[in-house]
């Protein structure tokens, strides 16, 4: 079974930058797909970014695009999501989640385990 602990959230200014960080235990990271999800207060868990297990091709959604960068780390099983020019509307809970193939990356159905979240506030 795969465990996945996300830490680096916490509050900043707009402008600013955070580093999330998802350690897995239970399979490799180089062996599966990951993803960035985040929840905002009252909204539906959105695609943030994933990466891709063999080609490691990287994919952003639009609001992202040019801000943040998936990343991860073989030797230490992590993954790393470093987010710069911070908004308020990036405020939400980022998740970290794995799944076995690339297809449908942005598709949260797609993916079989999730961490348990750590919290971004933005403030303005």
């Amino acid at each position: 079974q795969v465990q996945l602990v996300e830490s680096g959230g916490g509050m900043v200014q707009a402008g600013g930058s955070l580093r999330l960080s998802c350690v897995a235990s239970g399979r490799t990271v180089s062996s599966v797909t990951m993803g960035w999800f985040r929840q905002a207060p009252g909204k539906e868990r959105e695609f943030v970014a994933a990466i891709m297990r063999i080609t490691t091709n990287t994919y952003y959604a639009d609001s992202v695009k040019g801000r943040f960068t998936i990343s991860k780390d073989n030797h230490k099983n992590t993954l790393y999501l470093q987010m710069n020019s911070l908004k308020p509307e990036d405020t939400a809970v980022y998740y970290c989640a794995t799944k076995p193939n690339s297809g449908r990356y942005y598709d949260e159905g797609t993916y079989n385990d999730w961490g348990q979240g750590t919290q971004v506030t933005v403030s303005s």
